[in-house]
């Protein structure tokens, strides 16, 4: 993991990213590394750490270590999920395909495996932070969409039911994003994945199929028979319902 020539910096004002990772060496190559690239750096070393951090200061993504020496970080996703819902990007020596897909199936945004490539985990935050702070020109697109008993609000990135807000990450905003601005078109996975990760699905890559199945326990009134998102054998996923632009 060779720090990479300078090259541009992020367009966003100063993003905050938390390393939260025990390697000393990995924490601080990636500070030195992205705070090159106009990202401020803070780091944890631990769970304990991560969750002070969060409470004491606004961040914007987290790079995460699944080995933390307090915790297991798929159990820190898990509880941060109950409270914060800014982008994860999961950076571990773990490459096992059940981990990313727990990973993902708890909330996580993306996973980059170490040793890494540190201008394509740049690329990886850019894409990421992008997704998080969009904000919909109103004069050429719906402030929200309504369907099946939902609201979904735009640039609020707010989603709301019969009982009240539904939580989202921030991938699962964009995938359903995608959907809603697409109704009744059947999306392949790349067509899905570009929205949602900024590039195409590999051939064992699970990412969206993961995602789409955390949305649909969001969504659907019975998750094992999905009346709200359908599958299309062979070719992708469609949305079913009626779609109202707001």
């Amino acid at each position: 993991m060779q720090s990479p020539p300078p090259e541009t910096r992020l367009e966003t004002a100063s993003p905050h990213v938390l390393v939260v990772d025990d390697d000393v060496e990995v924490a601080a190559l990636l500070s030195r590394y992205l705070g090159t690239q106009g990202l401020r750096v803070s780091v944890a070393g631990n769970g304990r750490e991560a969750r002070a951090a969060i409470i004491a200061q606004a961040i914007d993504i987290i790079l995460l270590d699944l080995g933390l020496p307090d915790e297991d970080g798929l159990t820190l996703i898990r509880d941060l999920r109950k409270q914060w819902h800014g982008p994860v990007i999961i950076v571990s020596g773990r490459g096992e395909s059940v981990e990313r897909v727990v990973g993902l199936e708890l909330g996580a945004d993306d996973y980059v495996t170490k040793p890494f490539d540190l201008r394509e985990l740049l690329a990886r935050i850019r894409s990421v932070l992008r997704r998080a702070q969009t904000v919909t020109t109103p004069v050429t697109k719906p402030r929200g969409f309504a369907f099946d008993g939902m609201q979904l609000d735009v640039p609020a990135r707010r989603l709301t039911g019969h009982a009240g807000e539904i939580a989202l990450t921030t991938g699962e905003f964009d995938l359903l994003l995608a959907f809603v601005e697409r109704p009744h078109q059947v999306l392949t996975r790349d067509q899905l994945m570009n929205a949602v990760h900024g590039r195409d699905a590999g051939p064992y890559d699970r990412a969206i199929d993961v995602q789409i199945g955390r949305l649909r326990r969001k969504l659907e009134r019975d998750p094992a028979n999905p009346a709200v998102i359908k599958s299309v054998r062979g070719a992708g996923y469609l949305f079913a319902p009626a779609v109202r632009p707001l």
